[in-house]
């Protein structure tokens, strides 16, 4: 079972537009609901693949009402903490090129007891978890250092735990040594505070990254693919993904891939691949089902080009 947890969750509503004209009246082709949060589309991922997954989401209000019976629909298993304040709505605005144009709100703030009743929450879940999934950003009343509480409590409690956020909170997290840390490429910029231009800038950071406690850096690279530094060594792995419909979630789809394929080494670096693949492929913040993924186009080696110019360099 994979139990994520995700301290600030949303409802996301998307829009597909002709385009974003500012200023002007948008008319869009399509619109979609669907829960949030990075832990949340992990979740979600998990249960598209058939496999079991319970999302730990603090809840509040008529969004936070509607966002469980969504991931309910979803067959996601759901273990809330109530709060005083409202769940939030983030909206995207999607091109027909793949621009994706994002207001995300800050979302409430947790009260002292509300902060520890999640963490409590979410730790009591880890003897029965094979993997923890620690994602997104924190809320408002949740300091840096709450993710690594957290996966020091998970790993006691023999759960492997793989971590995606950014911030101060990553640099924090890492000293609690999680197995996984899955940065795209700018939070991996921002973690190690340097440019990163090429596939092997964002080798060495990762590498960096590692030497202060990760087990392995799972790095998203946009349309360059991803990055997998571990202990078992280096691969990179691609796949073509013509038609970009929609780029939300597909770090946390691909986290999902990784995940259920073992969480380690090249084949779970291919699963990682074809679901972010799938994932652009699908409007909104749709997860790909097993039936959206094309394996057989998804290239893996460790042969790196490490001279490799990185689409969209990444700065701190």
């Amino acid at each position: 079972m994979i139990l994520t947890v995700t301290p600030n969750p949303s409802l996301d509503r998307t829009y597909e537009v002709p385009s974003l004209d500012r200023g002007g009246v948008l008319r869009a082709t399509g619109d979609q609901v669907d829960p949030g949060g990075k832990g949340v589309n992990v979740s979600r991922a998990v249960a598209a693949a058939g496999a079991r997954t319970t999302a730990v989401l603090p809840l509040g209000g008529g969004a936070g009402i509607l966002l469980a019976e969504l991931l309910g629909a979803h067959g996601v298993d759901v273990t809330a903490v109530s709060i005083a304040g409202q769940t939030r709505s983030n909206i995207a605005v999607a091109e027909p090129d793949g621009t994706l144009t994002k207001i995300n709100t800050p979302g409430p703030e947790l009260s002292p007891e509300e902060a520890a009743l999640l963490l409590e929450t979410a730790a009591a879940g880890a003897g029965e978890a094979s993997w923890i999934a620690c994602c997104g950003s924190l809320p408002r009343g949740l300091g840096p250092g709450w993710y690594a509480d957290l996966v020091t409590r998970a790993r006691a409690a023999g759960a492997r735990v793989a971590v995606d956020t950014s911030g101060p909170a990553l640099p924090a997290t890492l000293a609690a040594r999680p197995e996984v840390v899955k940065p795209n490429a700018s939070e991996l910029a921002t973690a190690v505070g340097r440019p990163l231009s090429t596939l092997w800038d964002v080798l060495k950071a990762a590498e960096e990254i590692r030497s202060l406690g990760a087990g392995a850096v799972l790095a998203s690279l946009g349309g360059d693919g991803q990055l997998l530094v571990s202990a078992e060594g280096t691969f990179h792995g691609t796949a073509p993904a013509p038609v970009v419909r929609s780029t939300v979630g597909a770090g946390d789809a691909a986290l999902a891939g990784f995940l259920i394929a073992g969480g380690a080494g090249p084949d779970a670096l291919a699963s990682a691949v074809a679901h972010g693949a799938a994932a652009v492929r699908l409007p909104g913040s749709a997860m790909p089902t097993p039936a959206d993924l094309r394996p057989e186009q998804v290239r893996i080696t460790r042969d790196l080009p490490l001279d490799l110019a990185l689409s969209e360099p990444a700065t701190p």
